[in-house]
């Protein structure tokens, strides 16, 4: 697969007609305006001052490798080995060495539509193929997994890709509806993929989404993936980490050594003070259930418009009757009214007729955007 035939993302194609606009309110990249924690800050001069900008263990520091041991043992209900964890350069990254170590030329992966973009792009860059299955769009606005269609499709499957809760639509599954994935991939020795990202960011006042970790053996074909980028609103600090099945870690930690030779030791020890620092993850949920509820207030009422607020992650899909062409659609809430969202179609085919909004913002930008949404969103939908 040659890297031209990788189909370029809708959402950096609206960002850019946005920084070309000024004033523009961005709603349309997965991060917040908040800042990172003030101690992941402190500690990684402190690294430096110190002089950690060698080369250090590929694995990850013992002392991160320990702290995520610790923590992801404290927050499901299996506890998790440091023998386990590999540290990586973000969430992605450990999606694609997870496909990298389990994923070959021509065998098929299945994933759930709509998803972000990059899962589907990583699996067809290891010359594997995509294969969807539509998250069932409810009349509500809430979506589901038919647990029924899937079983059909891991049959000769290589690989099952999970992100819940979900970027974009915030479908989050239940602990019986994990339990039956993993059932079912067991009974076809299928690898299951876990994007968990997003697992702390949930809204009924539990402390972490259901996750694989809570219900998978050590041993299963089970790989969960996780970042620092949202729970700990460090997007641009690039760390994440894997979670292995047991005995496995020296055959990832090879592909990181060949990928990319493992995370600066700086930006390791901002992600162990930021462990440090629970107070951090509950303030960040308070301030996207903020912004969730601004989101919901704005579209409420609005004709035409299916939404329903979403369990968990930090966005608002919202479903537009009619709709054919959501870039086009995006593209004109950028340059005529000043707000910018992401196409749903960046998510797949599935996601067309949809736009994505993140809500992580400030209340004050969410309060001007979402009225320039709505305002937009009106005009638009009456032209």
């Amino acid at each position: 697969m040659d890297i031209t035939s990788i189909p370029g993302s809708r959402i950096v194609t609206v960002a850019r007609a946005a920084f070309a606009t000024p004033g523009v309110d961005f709603l349309c990249f997965g991060e917040s305006d908040q800042p990172s924690p003030e101690a992941a800050h402190r500690a990684a001069i402190a690294a430096l001052a110190d002089g950690e900008t060698r080369y250090s263990d590929v694995r990850g520091l013992p002392a991160l490798r320990e702290s995520l041991a610790a923590y992801l043992t404290g927050l499901h209900a299996k506890p998790v080995d440091e023998s386990r964890i590999q540290v990586t350069a973000s969430g992605m990254a450990a999606v694609s060495i997870a496909l990298a170590a389990t994923v070959r030329a021509g065998q098929r992966v299945v994933i759930h539509n709509p998803l972000w973009p990059n899962i589907a792009n990583a699996i067809l860059l290891r010359g594997a193929l995509v294969d969807p299955i539509d998250l069932i769009a409810e009349p509500d606005g809430r979506f589901r997994l038919d647990l029924d269609r899937l079983e059909r499709m891991m049959a000769g499957a290589r690989a099952f890709v999970l992100n819940s809760p979900n970027n974009p639509t915030g479908w989050t599954a239940t602990a019986a509806e994990l339990s039956a994935i993993l059932d079912i991939a067991r009974r076809h020795q299928v690898w299951v993929i876990s994007d968990e990202v997003y697992t702390r960011l949930v809204y009924d006042g539990s402390p972490a989404a259901p996750s694989l970790l809570d219900v998978a053996e050590p041993d299963d074909r089970v790989i969960v993936c996780n970042s620092f980028s949202k729970t700990w609103i460090m997007t641009g600090w690039r760390l994440g980490w894997m979670v292995v099945p047991v005995g496995t870690r020296d055959s990832f930690t090879e592909i990181v050594e060949v990928s990319h030779s493992g995370v600066a030791a700086f930006v390791q020890r901002a992600g162990i003070a930021a462990i440090g620092q629970p107070d951090t993850v509950s303030r960040f949920v308070a301030h996207c259930a903020t912004g969730r509820d601004l989101a919901g207030a704005a579209l409420n009422g609005l004709n035409g418009v299916r939404y329903a607020p979403p369990d968990g992650a930090f966005y608002a899909f919202v479903g537009i009757d009619g709709l054919r062409d959501s870039l086009d659609l995006a593209l004109k809430l950028v340059t005529r009214h000043g707000v910018a969202v992401a196409p749903g179609i960046a998510f797949g085919p599935a996601g067309e007729g949809s736009l994505r909004i993140c809500f992580a913002q400030s209340a004050e930008t969410m309060a001007r955007a979402m009225q320039r949404l709505r305002d937009g969103l009106r005009a638009e939908m009456a032209a």
